[in-house]
């Protein structure tokens, strides 16, 4: 058997599913509700934004502007010598870059200033809610998703790499300009991606520590499995993927002017807390404590969530199920009211 040492990259990852996709058609629900992802290819390729910036990035960002109504952003800056990897500083005190709120439309003035830099500084809007920030694009641009309350956001920038990470919700993803790679990797994969601090993070999310770029397999040699398994797809302007919750993506923006429309949601009730909350509370709780006892608790939470088909509380009268009965939005406040003070004690 190879040693950790010995790990190999394969030499390509497997390509993503891909659909050719009438522009404009509305999206099934076997694809919104899907567990992989799947590439639709020119399903936006009919919007203005996408047909300016493929006539040139200067008539992109002329599109965009149109739009401006004096809004501020959160945009990244970061040095030359970062190449456009946002991550973190040598010993993950801090990050690598620095955060600004600044003018909409000073991020485009300077990404058209260092549009031909070879080596430019990192300019980057993440998750910016579109209607906010440009209203009215939104009416012109858009993707018909049914009766989901999915969130669109709007991401710009030059030459950039987003370490891999997950998000909750599932995810649309819309090449408005530019090219993207996307490196997708199955939720199982955790474990082989040597992922990072989960409560000091880049922009809200645990990442990946491994450089895609020269992956270094003597510090993380399982990453070689994680690879075995990645699935990846180079996404044009008109492009679109879908990104399942929970599936790990790094993302690469290819070009010196890239523009992403993409639309969140999830398939749960809006009063549901996410369970990063429960994680890190179970590691205030749970982690240290001694291995039966987690085998234990293990067990609990197989029998009350992982594995539970409402049985579990069948052999309790209907009224003093309490919060072993079926939860809505009022319980949820009164279930949540609960924890907060058994947190404060």
């Amino acid at each position: 058997m190879p040693s950790h040492a010995d790990a190999v990259m394969p030499t390509a990852a497997r390509p993503i599913a891909e659909i050719a996709w009438t522009a404009g058609a509305p999206l099934p629900d076997e694809i919104l509700a899907a567990t992989e992802p799947v590439v639709l290819r020119g399903l936006v390729s009919h919007w203005p934004m996408v047909r300016a910036a493929k006539t040139s990035s200067q008539a992109g960002d002329a599109y965009l502007r149109g739009f401006y109504r004096d809004a501020t952003v959160m945009a990244m800056h970061g040095a030359p010598e970062i190449d456009g990897r946002i991550f973190y500083n040598d010993d993950l005190s801090g990050f690598n870059f620095s955060m600004q709120q600044v003018r909409f439309d000073a991020v485009l003035d300077a990404l058209r200033a260092h549009q031909d830099d070879p080596r430019p500084p990192t300019l980057y809007v993440g998750s910016t809610t579109i209607d906010a920030c440009l209203p009215g694009f939104t009416a012109e641009n858009d993707v018909r998703l049914g009766a989901r309350d999915a969130l669109a956001s709007i991401w710009v920038g030059n030459r950039t790499r987003i370490p891999a990470h997950y998000d909750l919700p599932d995810n649309l993803a819309c090449v408005a300009a530019g090219r993207r790679r996307f490196t997708l990797f199955p939720p199982d994969q955790l474990a082989n991606l040597y992922i990072g601090p989960l409560d000091l993070t880049p922009a809200g999310q645990a990442v990946s520590l491994v450089d895609f770029a020269a992956p270094d397999l003597q510090r993380y040699p399982r990453f070689a499995t994680a690879w075995a398994h990645a699935q990846q797809a180079e996404l044009a302007a008109g492009d679109a993927i879908f990104i399942p919750s929970m599936w790990w993506h790094h993302i690469e923006a290819l070009d010196s002017f890239n523009v992403l429309v993409n639309y969140w949601w999830r398939q749960s009730p809006a009063y549901m807390d996410t369970p990063a909350t429960t994680l890190l509370h179970a590691l205030l709780t749970m982690r240290d404590l001694p291995s039966a006892q987690r085998l234990a608790w293990q067990e609990l939470f197989r029998h009350y969530v992982f594995e539970s088909d409402g049985s579990e509380a069948a052999h309790i009268p209907v009224a003093a199920r309490h919060v072993l009965a079926p939860i809505d939005a009022v319980g949820a406040r009164m279930l949540r009211a609960h924890l907060l003070n058994r947190i404060k004690r």
